[in-house]
């Protein structure tokens, strides 16, 4: 007999990847020749955040790893930067889960806007000091916004379509263990 929760985990982590490699895909189609004007938002972080802090357990640190590494080749960013400033976020993030739980949507939020503006912060800090050539400072603030004014709809999304929600303050997994 299979175990339903530890199934539900693996296919959850699965659809994680799989997302975000769907995400990848259409942001790397050719649907312009000409540059764009505007910088779209960080969808990946985005889910990476939003799963991080309603079900920490369907986003390993390796998954998340692998999927930003993946991400900074394909979008040709500095291997490995974003992807450790996103581990790092997506880390403190699940430690801040269980008082996460009890708070209204908009405190999260909040939260989650200040990973977002510190890891911003600190990747254009370490590009600086590295001489890193780097886009506009403009471009960066406009992903950095639409990023945070996307959240709260990829929270919605990620619910409705995959049923990740925060888990109640008294809920245990098979073996009594609190969620």
């Amino acid at each position: 007999m299979v175990d339903q929760s530890a199934a539900r985990i693996w296919t959850m982590r699965a659809a994680f990847i799989a997302v975000c490699l769907l995400i990848m895909f259409f942001h790397l189609m050719p649907l312009e020749t000409t540059p764009g004007r505007w910088a779209a938002p960080d969808l990946i972080v985005c889910l990476c955040l939003s799963w991080a802090l309603r079900r920490p357990d369907y986003v390993p640190t390796l998954a998340v790893a692998g999927v930003m590494l993946l991400a900074d080749l394909m979008f040709q960013r500095p291997p490995g930067l974003w992807a450790a400033l996103v581990v790092m976020a997506v880390h403190w993030l699940k430690s801040r889960e269980r008082r996460q739980r009890e708070t209204t949507f908009l405190l999260e939020w909040f939260t989650v806007t200040g990973c977002l503006i510190t890891i911003t912060l600190l990747y254009r800090l370490v590009l600086l000091i590295l001489i890193v050539p780097f886009g506009t400072p403009f471009l960066t603030l406009m992903q950095l916004a639409l990023t945070i004014l996307i959240y709260p709809l990829v929270v919605v999304l990620s619910h409705l379509i995959f049923g990740v929600r925060r888990s109640a303050p008294g809920e245990v997994d098979r073996l009594g263990h609190s969620l």
